[in-house]
């Protein structure tokens, strides 16, 4: 369960150091008068931890193989999730997706100890068209992973929750654009 404290004062940090006004192009190469820039929090000691704390407990208590996403978004939140469950005892593995596999090694896509059959969730920072969860989730699929769901911090309520949902995989959020420019 998601301690309300937690949730409360990563929205006061994310609220103050992530959420800008103004003139912004976004990935999906929309325009935008606001940016959630959350790797300004995940990056930060304590907006690892909440992050990762609340994502845990979103995640659920068991059935989960590993926790990860797409770079450069998961990245900072995997770290800070590995690291959190393996204090609490409870460890979980994580893995990154590559945007492109790895031109040489092993030349992977995905990095870390996923196999087939594995159990897993899927997480980004922010959730805007879902493009990224879509193209993570077409890896995965081919590596024969099982989504269990997938989840964002802050989902900017353009398409992203449809498009997961396209894919058969509820999108949870932490946070919905609607709390930032509606306080």
């Amino acid at each position: 369960m998601v301690d309300p404290k937690d949730k409360a004062r990563l929205y006061d940090i994310l609220k103050r150091k992530a959420f800008f006004r103004g003139k912004f192009i976004l990935s999906s190469g929309k325009e935008s008068s606001y940016y959630l820039d959350a790797r300004l929090v995940t990056l930060s000691p304590e907006g690892a931890y909440l992050t990762a704390k609340i994502m845990l407990a979103m995640a659920g208590p068991r059935g989960v193989d590993a926790i990860g996403g797409p770079t450069i978004g998961a990245d900072p939140m995997v770290g800070a999730i590995a690291a959190l469950s393996h204090q609490n005892g409870r460890p979980v593995s994580t893995f990154i997706i590559r945007k492109q596999p790895k031109a040489h090694g092993k030349q992977q896509q995905v990095e870390g100890p996923l196999s087939e059959g594995s159990a897993v969730v899927l997480i980004d920072d922010v959730a805007t068209t879902g493009k990224a969860f879509v193209e993570s989730v077409e890896v995965l699929h081919k590596m024969k992973v099982r989504i269990t769901k997938a989840m964002c911090i802050i989902d900017r309520g353009e398409g992203a929750r449809e498009a997961v949902a396209a894919q058969g995989i509820r999108l949870e959020s932490i946070f919905t654009i609607d709390q930032f420019l509606n306080p």
